[in-house]
């Protein structure tokens, strides 16, 4: 089992979905975490609780920042260092969906998706880096999606700002190997999060739709997607290195 005891995580978009399964997983590995979101105060502190209860030793702290505002992302990485004194672990998860057929999107829906999507990990990232070379190294694990990979009707810019994390991943990592700095990607594909969970209400028909192009035959759980981030984030993975690792159901396979 990965132990990451010792160590400080700090996880973006952590207050619902795949960042907060993921702060729960970190922190049942020992991990202290910071959990970092634009959500409500409740569903953050809510979050906290969670990954406090998960061991006897769990520490957490949360803090509300808007990720699309540049100098937000600052201050969340000067919050979590003022908490914990390092970060090890950077979970850049935060993100948002805006869907429009080709042709119908703003300019405004452009510069707001890549703020949060793209801009925000790229600055978060070079943020820890000079704490994790202090501590002589550390994990950055960036959440992609299998639209990063395939086309999908009304996520051209969606598909377009994951596109753009896969590659940044690659060149984070082969810049960052020498101060032992690993950097990784997950690309989910259908999962049960609340976006998922919102269009299923309203469209009684996408989950078969969804499903019938995963051979698995089912949506996944935000926890199967922090799982793997926990290993990415582990001791575990010593040589996986600039990966991007594909976690939905077989769908990019045909």
């Amino acid at each position: 089992m990965a132990t990451l005891t010792g160590k400080v995580a700090l996880v973006t978009g952590a207050s619902r979905g795949i960042g907060r399964a993921t702060a729960r997983a970190l922190s049942a590995a020992g991990a202290a975490v910071y959990l970092a979101a634009d959500g409500t105060r409740e569903e953050l502190s809510a979050a906290a609780a969670e990954c406090r209860a998960q061991n006897a030793f769990a520490r957490a702290e949360f803090g509300m920042f808007d990720v699309s505002d540049v100098a937000d992302v600052g201050r969340m990485v000067d919050a979590a260092l003022a908490s914990f004194g390092r970060i090890d672990i950077l979970v850049n998860n935060a993100g948002i969906r805006i869907r429009h057929p080709f042709g119908e999107f703003s300019a405004a829906d452009f510069d707001r998706l890549i703020a949060v999507n793209v801009r925000a990990a790229f600055l978060a990232s070079q943020a820890v880096v000079p704490s994790m070379r202090a501590n002589g190294g550390g994990r950055i694990i960036t959440v992609a999606s299998q639209l990063g990979i395939v086309a999908s009707q009304n996520n051209a810019l969606y598909g377009l700002a994951k596109a753009a994390l896969i590659y940044l991943t690659r060149a984070m990592a082969f810049e960052l190997a020498r101060d032992n700095i690993m950097v990784n990607a997950v690309s989910p594909g259908p999962i049960e999060t609340e976006f998922n969970l919102a269009q299923m209400q309203r469209d009684p028909g996408y989950r078969e739709s969804r499903q019938s192009q995963v051979p698995l035959g089912r949506f996944g759980k935000p926890q199967e997607v922090a799982q793997a981030i926990l290993f990415l984030a582990s001791t575990e993975a010593t040589y996986i290195h600039g990966s991007n690792l594909v976690i939905d159901g077989g769908y990019v396979i045909h």
